[in-house]
């Protein structure tokens, strides 16, 4: 049977952000898949060397909406540990709740966009619709659904209230609740376990060797997370079980992060019974002494990871950003050979990617296409600014009409 190759992406129905793979398929089994990566740079790792660490804080929160919290943590942790601080317990068990409460948050949309790919509706609504409270709760906290803004260097912005602890009791009562039927569902409902299945196979093997991590690699029974084996925060003080499933296929996917739901809760419970008295910040200089240091986090799609090297001044002389989608992705290729093409939404789904958050390279070409050559994030700018003018949108009225309402205020 002679084989066809069928792009997916960059813009497709199946895909939520943008990527291209290619799939070389016989008959309508994928024999081989490829993806491009590369289409929504946003230049963030540069535009960080050229502000401060606290405007920095803001910027990487917007890596991701989902995990903005997990990029906040992983940055902060690392800009800490070169300026030797150690933050105070209550601060330290207020990361652990938001960075918690994010995990739900993650998980819940993860579920419903997972029942969307298989034509399960009603339980994308069921799910989505719970999401709220917990999407209520950090609002609440916060005042943002996300992007949060909690951390800064040397501990958080926002207390937690014993009314509002109370609040948090209530919501993850009722999200308990609701996630004891969704395992029913999950676990009785023989169409939906048909559909997930024996789909999107990764053998623990292949998942080691690919460097699966998050609740990808855990539904392949690697037994790996880092809040238990590198904890940071208080996680050494919480008692939770990593939960790994021997399914190795999107149904596995599916049974971790039901799973990682309920150690989800209690932990949260540990941390509200638990959550010390004191302040919330340690005096922290604007300047970081010179230094390194290498911050890892377990961010509700798997470990993240952020390296900050400083030289002695306000702003970070390097930032580094691996987001858990790069190091999941070369297991995609590998779950989508020998599965139908009409799996493929789900297979890819099942490692909930965020691709936005993977971009990192931007290589410009000249028109004849042997030059290149990069830009600082001033020039950049400007180029955007020219680029738009060109077209006839001129941003300096807008600029003066903002300047003109903040003085006025």
């Amino acid at each position: 049977m002679s084989r066809i190759k069928i792009p997916i992406g960059p813009q497709h129905p199946a895909l939520k952000e943008p990527e291209n793979f290619q799939l070389a398929l016989e008959g309508e089994r994928i024999m081989e898949a490829g993806m491009r990566l590369g289409y929504n740079h946003r230049g963030m790792e540069k535009a960080c060397e050229q502000r401060s660490y606290i405007q920095d804080i803001y910027l990487l929160e917007r890596v991701c909406g989902i995990c903005s919290h997990s990029h906040s943590t992983c940055f902060v942790q690392a800009v800490e540990e070169i300026a030797g601080l150690q933050i105070t317990p209550r601060a330290a068990y207020i990361r652990v709740l938001i960075g918690e409460l994010e995990r739900i948050h993650s998980h819940m949309l993860w579920f419903g966009v997972a029942a969307h790919e298989v034509g399960f509706d009603t339980l994308l609504m069921y799910s989505w619709r719970d999401r709220e409270i917990v999407m209520d709760l950090l609002a609440e906290i916060s005042g943002n659904r996300v992007n949060y803004a909690i951390n800064t260097i040397g501990g958080v912005r926002r207390d937690i209230t014993p009314e509002l602890s109370a609040r948090i009791a209530q919501g993850i009562d009722r999200l308990e609740e609701r996630t004891k039927y969704y395992i029913q569902v999950a676990t009785e409902e023989a169409t939906l376990i048909a559909r997930l299945s024996k789909v999107g196979f990764l053998s623990k093997q292949d998942a080691l060797a690919l460097g699966a991590i998050g609740p990808t690699g855990r539904a392949s029974a690697v037994d790996s997370d880092t809040r238990r084996d590198d904890p940071y925060a208080v996680y050494n003080e919480l008692a939770f079980k990593v939960i790994t499933d021997e399914h190795c296929d999107v149904y596995g996917r599916t049974l971790v992060r039901l799973g990682e739901l309920m150690e989800t809760y209690k932990i949260i419970r540990q941390v509200l019974e638990r959550l010390p008295e004191g302040p919330l910040t340690v005096k922290a200089p604007r300047k970081i002494p010179a230094g390194e240091a290498f911050s890892r986090y377990e961010a509700p799609r798997g470990e993240d990871v952020h390296y900050v090297r400083s030289n002695g001044t306000e702003k970070p002389e390097r930032v580094k950003v691996r987001a858990p989608t790069l190091a999941n992705l070369a297991s995609v290729a590998k779950m989508l050979e020998n599965n139908y093409l009409a799996d493929a939404p789900i297979i890819i789904a099942a490692i909930d990617p965020c691709f936005s958050c993977t971009d990192r390279a931007l290589v410009l070409k000249e028109a004849n296409g042997r030059n290149r050559r990069s830009m600082e994030w001033d020039a950049l700018r400007t180029y955007g600014i020219e680029w738009h003018r060109r077209r006839g949108i001129d941003f300096a009225g807008a600029g003066k009409r903002l300047l003109k309402l903040m003085e006025g205020h």
